[in-house]
């Protein structure tokens, strides 16, 4: 038995959005990225220091997705105790993955509205973050990194909806973790092979294949909670 609770289909799924997401996340998040890279000394950019300040910063922000995740998903067990609250759940877990596929396919932007509220808060974490840099050390990528995960993103705040309707921390954790982990590639690459990257991934038949697949999941989800 998956010790997770989580069937395959839902973490492939969620580590699919995340690597169809990542020409959003290379917008997003080059800035910082660059300056992972070039606030670094020349004489002190060796390929170990590159490559441990770059995985410090991967590893902060998914660790800060994961507990995002945990924390949404305790939320929703919590609510779930109430009539009916945990197929309301179920419900908006799918609707959240159609919203997701809109997204994807460039059909709908309505996630960049759900960013705005985030924004909001955003403005108060963000110091935060700026007084690590410039970033030298593997341990300030980290924390950096572990900052940039709670970054208002469509993407993530969509991935946090389905988390809420799973039922225990672990669950949530591990969508997330299966999220950040598609959004790896889009990040760990940079120049030629970034743009390279971005354009097959905002081609309109890639796109339009992986909503579909999305939409399915998500029609899955709904036969399985009916059946149940």
């Amino acid at each position: 038995m998956n010790p997770t609770g989580l069937d395959l289909p839902p973490l492939a799924a969620a580590f699919i959005f995340g690597l169809l997401g990542g020409a959003h996340c290379i917008g997003m998040c080059s800035g910082i990225m660059s300056a992972l890279t070039f606030a670094v000394p020349p004489s002190m950019r060796s390929p170990a220091r590159m490559v441990g300040l770059v995985l410090g910063y991967n590893i902060g922000r998914i660790t800060s997705y994961m507990l995002a995740g945990a924390l949404v998903a305790s939320l929703g067990a919590l609510v779930s105790l109430a009539p009916g609250v945990r197929t309301a759940m179920q419900w908006l877990s799918s609707l959240m993955l159609c919203l997701m596929a809109l997204y994807i396919a460039d059909i709908w932007k309505g996630l960049r509205h759900i960013e705005a509220v985030g924004k909001r808060y955003w403005k108060y974490l963000e110091p935060a973050g700026r007084t690590l840099l410039p970033v030298t050390r593997p341990y300030q990528a980290l924390l950096l990194g572990a900052v940039w995960g709670w970054l208002p993103c469509g993407l993530v705040y969509s991935m946090l909806g389905w988390s809420l309707a799973t039922t225990t921390p672990l669950q949530g954790a591990m969508l997330m973790l299966a999220f950040g982990a598609g959004t790896l590639p889009a990040l760990l690459v940079t120049g030629i092979a970034a743009d390279q990257l971005r354009g097959l991934l905002q081609s309109r038949s890639t796109r339009w294949l992986a909503a579909l697949l999305i939409i399915g999941l998500a029609l899955w989800q709904l036969a399985i909670m009916r059946q149940g």
